[in-house]
């Protein structure tokens, strides 16, 4: 397993805060055990600090759940490229599987604006997009996912090295199977404030999508998990033209 080194200065003794399968379980939504859970990136692109990226999952309701992400360049990179893109995700839970009912995608990067806005007619088998006020409607059966649905799907389900997981995505006008496919156990090491520090073992998984994402474009990325009971996002990697953008976890509150 090869040994990769994070500065991870607020949350190293958080990521240590014991988590059981049985505890996630006692969630009042089984599909989407991070209900209360509040996660920060700082985003980089190469070596160069851009800004940050939050993650905030909340309960809507009896079987319902939404996720708000906010991702935002610095004050200095705003020099270059000011992002200030929004996400909201919601969805209910179907049993123990998760059915996405709304995607909503505000970009606003330089001088590109979009407003992108997906309703999941599930119980009609249909899906209505629309960009930028056109709206178009596809047939889509029940079952189907948002991208962000399908990444905390992959968050709570068994993953072992080798695997490749199909889930179906509904995502900028595209119906797909996404491929997620487990590539190997590696080793990040977290430091501390104190300036201690601990490896924490990771899965490293590969999502082959092929529509673009908050702060990336269509293409590779690379997500390590953490090798335990939450499948904390550590690190995050996507391969844009120019160079790549790294999200690394620097802040966790745990769901109640």
């Amino acid at each position: 397993m090869r040994l990769w080194r994070i500065d991870a200065f607020l949350i190293a003794a958080v990521l240590l805060l014991p988590l059981s399968a049985a505890a996630a379980a006692q969630s009042p939504l089984s599909c989407m055990p991070f209900t209360g859970e509040r996660m920060t990136f700082e985003v980089g692109w190469e070596f160069i600090n851009a800004g940050t990226a939050t993650m905030v999952v909340s309960h809507r309701g009896a079987h319902a759940y939404r996720i708000d992400t906010l991702a935002k360049t610095n004050k200095f990179f705003d020099l270059f490229k000011k992002v200030r893109d929004t996400i909201v995700s919601e969805g209910l839970c179907r049993g123990d599987r998760a059915q996405s009912t709304v995607f909503d995608l505000t970009q606003h990067e330089n001088t590109y604006h979009a407003v992108k806005k997906t309703r999941f007619l599930w119980q009609r088998g249909k899906v209505e997009y629309t960009h930028d006020g056109k709206t178009d409607t596809y047939d889509v059966p029940a079952g189907y996912l948002n991208v962000m649905d399908a990444f905390y799907t992959v968050r709570r389900l068994p993953l072992k090295v080798g695997e490749v997981l199909r889930l179906p995505v509904f995502d900028s006008g595209k119906k797909y199977d996404v491929e997620v496919h487990v590539l190997k156990t590696e080793y990040l090491y977290m430091q501390g404030s104190n300036g201690t520090g601990k490896r924490i073992p990771c899965l490293v998984i590969e999502p082959r999508l092929k529509t673009a994402g908050i702060f990336s474009s269509v293409g590779t990325m690379k997500i390590w998990l953490s090798d335990d009971a939450r499948r904390l996002p550590i690190q995050m990697k996507a391969k844009i033209k120019i160079g790549h953008i790294v999200a690394r976890l620097i802040g966790y509150q745990p769901a109640p």
